[in-house]
């Protein structure tokens, strides 16, 4: 995805010719990003050939799911619809593990009958409810149970999950309480060690923070697991300014860990697959001035993109098509919604722009989609597959008839 002159391309198409043909506004995902992300995680992690398994909340296209398996991904779930979402797709339910703090026994008694990898339970009452389904079925399941190791992952304050006020895992007294109540229980199996301490992460000292706290307890747990669950959180450059997580740190970091703490690493990856693996196309349908501002009104709104509504996350926008006048307005992004956080980015010296221009969102694909909602009853946009002179369509665009 880049510009080839003057015109942005998305792989070997014209991205103004993708907005012609299927519309506005339009998530436009890259095969060969998608591709290149996926195996630069497993080179750089080859050494200890971890299991990965594809946070599913990040991106829950059936098809991109399929295709992401097909290189030997499992997936991370928490809630029934990405379970079976993620079976649907294609992912063997013996590389699928249950994250999150609130299954209910419904979800429980499903992941037990589809015979799922792990359940990573986070508290003692889920502990309890699992285990009561559990002798219901006469069955003994395999469970992990998430730490949290009180770790700040130094990330937006809405993703962080491993500091002691954020609502997941248990701590250390409580985790060692759950070991030694799971070693006399006969329907239950503690097989793993789970954690993950937050999300977009490109800093690797919280890593090497958290696994010297996993280190710790593991010894004073004085139980041999067969796996280690890290969870997720590597981050993407949303910025463009080259700023990266260092994975060859990382990767000595649990290559140290693994020489102590004999396992099976299971990765959680979902941003740092399918991130910047996708645009949006959008068009402008007014251009309202103001005296200070002039504010850029997109047909894409929160409803299609809720990160900088919801965290002041803010995406690289620029032109689908490049001119050297700069505008003296300050602009402002906005959508639609009437929300008065429906808005995107606001940028000085930026170029000219008219109405029906079209424009791109960079760094899409994680938290787009999966974030969407029909919000002021607009329908969801069309989901677009591009690789290299092909386009799949792998959503259709919501009809409005479906929602009135």
């Amino acid at each position: 995805m880049k510009y080839l002159g003057q015109e942005f391309f998305i792989e070997k198409i014209k991205a103004k010719l993708i907005a012609k043909k299927f519309g506005t506004p339009a998530y436009c995902y890259s095969y060969s990003r998608l591709k290149e992300n996926i195996e630069n995680l497993q080179k750089n992690f080859k050494s200890f050939n971890p299991l990965f398994c594809f946070a599913v909340k990040s991106n829950t296209n059936k098809y991109l799911l399929n295709e992401i398996g097909k290189f030997g991904f499992g997936a991370d779930v928490v809630s029934l619809g990405e379970l079976i979402r993620a079976i649907s797709a294609g992912i063997s339910p013996n590389k699928i593990v249950f994250s999150g703090v609130g299954k209910t026994a419904r979800e429980i008694e499903y992941a037990i009958n589809k015979k799922i990898l792990l359940i990573n339970a986070e508290s003692k009452s889920e502990i309890l409810q699992i285990e009561k389904i559990a002798k219901l079925k006469k069955k003994t399941i395999n469970i992990g149970i998430r730490l949290n190791p009180n770790t700040d992952a130094k990330t937006l304050k809405e993703i962080s999950t491993g500091k002691k006020e954020n609502k997941f895992g248990v701590n250390e007294k409580t985790f060692l309480e759950l070991v030694n109540y799971i070693k006399n229980s006969k329907n239950l199996n503690l097989k793993c060690l789970s954690v993950h301490i937050g999300s977009q992460i490109l800093d690797d000292k919280p890593y090497l923070k958290m696994l010297n706290v996993l280190d710790k307890v593991i010894r004073k747990s004085n139980h041999k697991f067969e796996y280690v669950d890290l969870g997720g959180g590597m981050g993407i450059d949303y910025d463009h300014n080259n700023k990266k997580l260092n994975l060859k740190k990382y990767n000595s970091y649990i290559q140290k860990f693994l020489k102590v703490n004999s396992c099976k690493i299971i990765f959680e990856p979902g941003r740092s697959i399918i991130g910047d693996t996708a645009v949006l196309i959008t068009n402008i349908t007014y251009i309202k001035e103001s005296d200070k501002k002039d504010f850029i009104i997109l047909d894409a709104g929160m409803n299609d993109l809720m990160r900088p509504a919801l965290y002041k996350a803010e995406h690289k926008i620029i032109p689908i098509v490049k001119k050297k006048i700069k505008s003296k307005k300050i602009y402002e992004f906005v959508g639609p919604i009437c929300e008065t956080t429906d808005k995107f980015l606001t940028i000085k010296n930026y170029q000219k722009l008219n109405e029906n221009d079209l424009i791109v969102i960079y760094d899409v694909g994680a938290y787009g989609m999966s974030l969407s909602s029909n919000y002021n009853l607009r329908p969801k946009p069309i989901e677009l597959l591009i690789h290299n002179s092909k386009i799949k369509i792998i959503n259709k665009r919501q009809k409005l008839s479906e929602l009135v």
